[in-house]
C-alpha cells in the first residue's frame, strides 16, 4: 500500500466554527466543503483535517451522535512559547499553560469552539 496523504476526521456540532478556528489561528485553508463537511489543508504539509457535522449520513449509524471528545489534535512547532503568546495575543484562551515534561516535550493546549483540544508541542533535545 502506498499512502499518499494523511487526514484526521473529527465529528463536531458546528463544522464552520471549528474550520474557522483552524483557518484563523493555525493557517489552515479550505480544500473543499459541502453541507456538513469541510476539508482543510496546511501549506506546511502535515495532516489534513476534516470536520464532519454530527449526525451526517456519511458516518456509520452507530457513530452519528458522537463527537470528537477525548481526541487531541497535536501540532509540532519550533517555539511553543512564542506560539502560546501569539495565540494569547489573538484572544485565544489557553486551556493548559505551557509546561515541560521530563521526557523533553514542551506543550500547551487550546480548545476550539466545539471543544476540540489542540495541543502545540515543541520537542526539546536533552
Amino acid at each position: 500500500m502506498q499512502i499518499t496523504d494523511s487526514v484526521v476526521s473529527l465529528t463536531v456540532p458546528d463544522v464552520s466554527a471549528s474550520a474557522a478556528f483552524l483557518q484563523r489561528h493555525f493557517a489552515y485553508s479550505e480544500l473543499m466543503s459541502a453541507d456538513g463537511f469541510v476539508s482543510l489543508g496546511h501549506p506546511g504539509g502535515g495532516v489534513n483535517v476534516v470536520f464532519l457535522r454530527r449526525g451526517i449520513e456519511v458516518l456509520p449509524e452507530s457513530y452519528r451522535d458522537d463527537t470528537a471528545a477525548g481526541v487531541i489534535l497535536a501540532f509540532t512547532v519550533a517555539d511553543a512559547a512564542a506560539e502560546q503568546e501569539r495565540l494569547r495575543g489573538a484572544g485565544v484562551g489557553i486551556t493548559m499553560e505551557l509546561r515541560q515534561e521530563p521526557w523533553g516535550e514542551k506543550l500547551f493546549q487550546v480548545t476550539d469552539p466545539n471543544g476540540v483540544v489542540i495541543e502545540v508541542v515543541e520537542w526539546v533535545r536533552q
